[in-house]
């Protein structure tokens, strides 16, 4: 039924008309960092782009922020030169004169590992990214619960304790570290469960929410029923069943095109008053086949564009 989606190539005319259309709208929303829309999108989907084309593409689209997950192949976010010292004054000042914003930090440490060692690993490698956003006046960084090992319970437990641990590193540096929704981590109850035992007010939830629907096997709703309080940051992306039955088995697509309720995601935190950015998480870096970026994050933006406008206008 999907399946002409997968060979589906959008042809330079459509692309251009495309990017037309949408900078012909933008001025209905301001330029400016005070009227934009609250929309993202991760450095995961352009990992051949250098920092000033990033930012230059974020301007000139229509985002108001950029997620950092990995700089051209580079996900060692701390290591990069544009972040040493001596560069970080200049590299917020870039951000900030383009009227960005860099909304989350992405690490990849995990808090899964049951050895010791490679534990206190990743909560040193999660400090380093939250030293890092305090230095960008970023609010956020994530971080993977990732793995249920061992007894349920238990996991439970011990994550929340690393995060809880993480938040108090992160607090007094003004950042919020957040577990995304990803890996064994995709349904609102074991989630709410993490969150609830964290207890820590510098502790919050990363809604991925293409991973809650496809995986978790949740209606976006009824997510947001359960974790709206927790949401800071989101992840949004469509795909299509690659028709093998496994959950993970998808293929990603333009936004609209797919299964996922991306427009029913929207409205549902649209509706509980959700102030925080609409982020796109593009996987070009994981699945090079898909989309390139300077196709899909301007018609992910076009996408936002409508989803939020529909979602803001009162029913009559």
């Amino acid at each position: 039924m999907y399946g002409h989606l997968k060979s589906e190539r959008l042809t330079r005319r459509w692309f251009i008309q495309s990017t037309a259309m949408t900078a012909a709208a933008l001025p209905l929303f301001g330029t400016t960092s005070k009227n934009v829309l609250p929309i993202g999108f991760s450095t995961l989907g352009c990992p051949a782009w250098d920092w000033h084309k990033i930012l230059d593409f974020a301007q000139q689209n229509g985002f108001a922020a950029v997620e950092l997950r990995g700089l051209q192949g580079n996900m060692d976010l701390p290591s990069r030169p544009e972040f040493v010292p001596e560069r970080i004054a200049e590299s917020k000042k870039e951000v900030t004169d383009r009227g960005l914003r860099i909304s989350c930090v992405d690490s990849s440490a995990n808090m899964h590992d049951t050895d010791a060692e490679t534990h206190q690993q990743q909560i040193a490698e999660a400090r380093r990214f939250i030293d890092l956003a305090s230095r960008l006046d970023a609010p956020y960084i994530r971080v993977f619960g990732n793995k249920i090992v061992g007894e349920r319970a238990l996991a439970i437990k011990n994550i929340a304790k690393s995060i809880r641990s993480l938040g108090d590193y992160s607090g007094p540096k003004g950042v919020t570290v957040l577990i995304e929704s990803h890996g064994d981590f995709t349904d609102s109850p074991t989630l709410r469960a993490i969150l609830e035992e964290a207890d820590s007010p510098h502790v919050a939830l990363l809604w991925d929410a293409h991973h809650t629907f496809v995986s978790g096997k949740e209606d976006p709703a009824f997510t947001v029923g359960q974790l709206g309080k927790y949401i800071r940051h989101t992840h949004l992306k469509d795909s299509v069943r690659k028709g093998t039955g496994k959950d993970d088995d998808v293929q990603y697509v333009l936004t609209g095109r797919g299964q996922v309720p991306v427009k029913r995601q929207v409205e549902a935190l649209v509706k509980i008053g959700y102030k925080g950015y609409y982020s796109f998480e593009w996987e070009k870096v994981w699945h090079p086949e898909i989309e390139e970026p300077e196709i899909a994050f301007p018609d992910y933006a076009r996408a936002m564009r409508g989803y939020l406008s529909e979602a803001q206008t009162p029913s009559k």
